[in-house]
C-alpha cells in the first residue's frame, strides 16, 4: 500500500536557515521532502489527471494542469502570461479582467538571478522568494519595481537584450554555477539601457518604476547530497513508475540516482508515494 496517494501540485517552499524547506503537495496531504533524502523514493503515476482549475478529468494536461477548455478561457493561460509585454488589458479584451485586476495590474519586481548563469525575470511582488527557488536560483537581486506586469516585461524586454531571459535546467542541476557581482551588473546593465529605460518612463511616467538601487542579493541554499554528472530525466507519460534514491531537490525538481523529474510539469497527475 502508498503510504500517499493524490494529486500532484508544485512543491511548496519555505527560506529559513540552511537549505531550502520542501514539501511535496498531494491533494489534503504535505509530504515533508528534505528529511527523505538518502532514502529510496517510489512514485507511481495512476494514469489519471484531473484539472487543476475545475476538477474535470483530462486526457493530457495542457498548460502544466489544465484541460483543454480551461486553457482556452483562462486568463492564467493566455499568451500574455508567457510574454507580459503583450498584455491586452487595456484593450478590453483580457478573457478575465477581474483576474488581470489581481494578478497583473499590480507592484511587480524585475529581478536578476543566477541559476544556469545570470538571468532577468519578472514575478508579482508577492512572489518573492518563492519564484527564485522555482527557477533554482542560488542567488537574487530585485532590480525594480514597477506598477503592473505589462510595464515589468517592457522593462525585461529591454534588459534581455545583454543578458539571458531563460534557466538552462540541466546547467541549473549540475550545481556548478560559478557566483556573480549581481549588483555590479546591475549596474551595467541600467547604464546601457538608459535611453530605452527613460521612454519607458515617458510613456508611461515616473512613478510606474522605481530603481532598487540600494537592494542586497539574496544567497540561497539547496538540500542537494549529490548532484548528477550527466542530467537525464524522468518521463511519467512513458514510464509511469520512477523509483530512486533521492539526493537531492533544487528549483522544482527532484533529484535521484537514476535521473530528474520536474514536479510542476506534472501537475494535476494522480500518484501514488511509497517511502
Amino acid at each position: 500500500m502508498p503510504d500517499y496517494s493524490g494529486h500532484l501540485k508544485k512543491m511548496q517552499v519555505l527560506l529559513a536557515d540552511g537549505p531550502v524547506r520542501y514539501r511535496l503537495p498531494l491533494d489534503e496531504h504535505q509530504l515533508p521532502l528534505n528529511d527523505l533524502l538518502g532514502q529510496t523514493l517510489r512514485i507511481q503515476y495512476t494514469g489519471t489527471i484531473h484539472c487543476t482549475h475545475c476538477g474535470r478529468r483530462s486526457n493530457k494536461s495542457f498548460n502544466q494542469g489544465y484541460c483543454y477548455p480551461c486553457f482556452t478561457r483562462l486568463a492564467q493561460c493566455d499568451s500574455c502570461i508567457v510574454s507580459p509585454e503583450k498584455c491586452h488589458y487595456f484593450e478590453g479584451t483580457c478573457r478575465e479582467p477581474e483576474w488581470g485586476e489581481e494578478h497583473c495590474m499590480v507592484d511587480h519586481i524585475v529581478y536578476l538571478a543566477n541559476s544556469s548563469g545570470v538571468k532577468v525575470g519578472i514575478t508579482r511582488e508577492s512572489q518573492l522568494p518563492t519564484r527564485w527557488i522555482d527557477q533554482g536560483a542560488v542567488q537574487a537581486l530585485p532590480i525594480m519595481r514597477v506598477k503592473t506586469r505589462q510595464q515589468s516585461g517592457l522593462v525585461e524586454d529591454v534588459l534581455r537584450q545583454y543578458v539571458a531571459d531563460k534557466t538552462n535546467w540541466r546547467t541549473m542541476l549540475k550545481g556548478e554555477i560559478v557566483p556573480a557581482d549581481l549588483p555590479a551588473i546591475r549596474d551595467a546593465l541600467f547604464d546601457r539601457t538608459e535611453k530605452q529605460l527613460t521612454a519607458l518612463e515617458d510613456r508611461f511616467g515616473l512613478q510606474a518604476f522605481q530603481r532598487l538601487d540600494d537592494s542586497t542579493p539574496l544567497n540561497i541554499d539547496y538540500p542537494v547530497m549529490e548532484y548528477p554528472l550527466k542530467v537525464a530525466s524522468f518521463n511519467m507519460d512513458k514510464v509511469p513508475l520512477l523509483e530512486g534514491t533521492l539526493l537531492g531537490i533544487k528549483g522544482q525538481y527532484l533529484i535521484f540516482d537514476r535521473g530528474v523529474i520536474n514536479i510542476r510539469k506534472y501537475t494535476a497527475y494522480h500518484v501514488e508515494v511509497t517511502h
